[in-house]
């Protein structure tokens, strides 16, 4: 039986745990709370830092992913652990990174042979973390992830809250890729696997974010929340927030599709939103 073990069990690495399981795999992972009540039957792990693998912790994996991101000191997965997991005899390796490795291209295009041109601290960081996982001597593949959406985490739920802002910043887009996809992208390759590649992820329509929040209000039937101009929200965001603004991109997944055979399951964020949506509903009818 092929057992994956996946360093970080949060938003994204749940997903592919839940997929994988589903399927039949064996799964384990790693939290940093060492809970994860919400994977029955999932073998967890704390991990930092701090904390090493108990021994054994790691027997008979097959296929490694890790969403952990990295630090000042570089790459802690693989500071801890690197020649352990080249002892493994792996058959597929994963880094999920962040398409801010590209930086800012002032709304234009990029793909996976474009230069990196990171603009913050975090981004560099990645950057040299792709380097790291390529270069460690494993069956490695980088995907560099757009916005990541899903159930519990999206413009549904933030105009629910009354959290929601629209900010008018004029030509700023995004790139998103619901949780859902991801998985079904690390699948594939999984079943295709190409050790060294780099692949997108982000859906067919980067799209400006006040968009998205329109999207949501709509179909919750929900008064908009009023517009922020870029200077309002200049003085009112904090810097992390802003950050957030610093690139303005599109990004192209045309190789998930044309290497990976993927067809996303929600190709733009209305497919996902009202998924979301859907799936909420069909929850609060059964409770």
């Amino acid at each position: 039986m092929p057992r994956l073990f996946i360093f970080g069990l949060g938003f994204s690495g749940r997903g592919i745990a839940r997929r994988l399981a589903a399927e039949g795999w064996e799964v384990a992972g790693t939290t940093r709370s060492g809970e994860a009540a919400d994977l029955p039957g999932l073998r967890h792990f704390t991990f930092d830092r701090d904390h090493p693998l108990p021994p054994g912790a790691l027997a008979g994996t097959t296929h490694l992913l890790s969403t952990v991101p990295p630090g000042p000191a570089g790459d802690p997965v693989l500071e801890a652990l690197g020649g352990q997991l080249r002892g493994l005899g792996l058959a597929w390796a994963g880094y999920l990174s962040t398409t801010g490795v590209y930086g800012d291209r002032g709304g234009g295009w990029v793909d996976e042979e474009s230069e990196l041109r990171p603009t913050g601290e975090r981004s560099r960081r990645r950057v040299a973390a792709e380097a790291a996982w390529l270069a460690a001597g494993l069956p490695a593949h980088v995907f560099r992830l757009a916005g990541i959406y899903g159930p519990g985490r999206s413009a549904i739920d933030t105009v629910r809250a009354g959290t929601a802002q629209r900010i008018a910043k004029p030509g700023q887009v995004f790139g998103r890729i619901h949780v859902e996809d991801i998985a079904q992208v690390v699948r594939a390759s999984m079943a295709r696997p190409r050790p060294g590649a780099i692949y997108n992820l982000a859906d067919d329509d980067p799209a400006p974010p006040g968009d998205v929040v329109l999207h949501a209000c709509r179909l919750l039937g929900a008064e908009p929340p009023p517009e922020l101009s870029w200077d309002e929200a200049c003085r009112q965001l904090s810097p992390m927030a802003l950050s957030f603004f610093a690139d303005n991109k599109r990004v192209s997944n045309r190789r998930i599709k044309s290497e990976l055979g993927v067809t996303l399951r929600y190709p733009t964020y209305r497919e996902g939103l009202a998924a979301i949506l859907e799936e909420d509903g069909q929850v609060s009818g059964a409770l």
